[in-house]
């Protein structure tokens, strides 16, 4: 299996998730705690997928103690304006409704979409 993406709709108690593939074919999703216990919960759910690149939402703002945190671990972390993901979620849906998993899902297309468009080598 190739490299995933894991779309994050961070908050400040919880974190949801939704992991895609390259084809944005869904493969999982979870939401998580944002203390130790969900952290360490959401990176063993996670570690299945060894070729991972996280797309946090608000990664300067809101999502930023959780970015940190994934690249403290060695992870990939790229930020997703929250602009960018709520118009996917206008276009994708055909309406604005906004949830937490709607917002992962978004955030994870988004990344899929900007890496295709920067080329072989993707955004690290």
């Amino acid at each position: 299996m190739g490299r995933v993406i894991i779309g994050v709709d961070p908050h400040k108690l919880s974190a949801t998730i939704e992991v895609v593939d390259q084809q944005e074919k869904l493969l999982g999703a979870g939401r998580f705690s944002t203390d130790r216990a969900g952290y360490a919960a959401m990176r063993t759910y996670t570690r299945s997928w060894p070729e991972r690149l996280w797309a946090v939402e608000g990664a300067n703002g809101a999502g930023r103690p959780l970015a940190q945190r994934l690249l403290e671990a060695g992870e990939h972390v790229v930020d997703v304006p929250a602009k960018l993901a709520a118009r996917v979620r206008l276009f994708d849906t055909g309406h604005n409704r906004k949830t937490d998993a709607l917002d992962a899902h978004s955030i994870a297309i988004v990344a899929v979409r900007t890496e295709r468009a920067a080329g072989p080598e993707g955004r690290r």
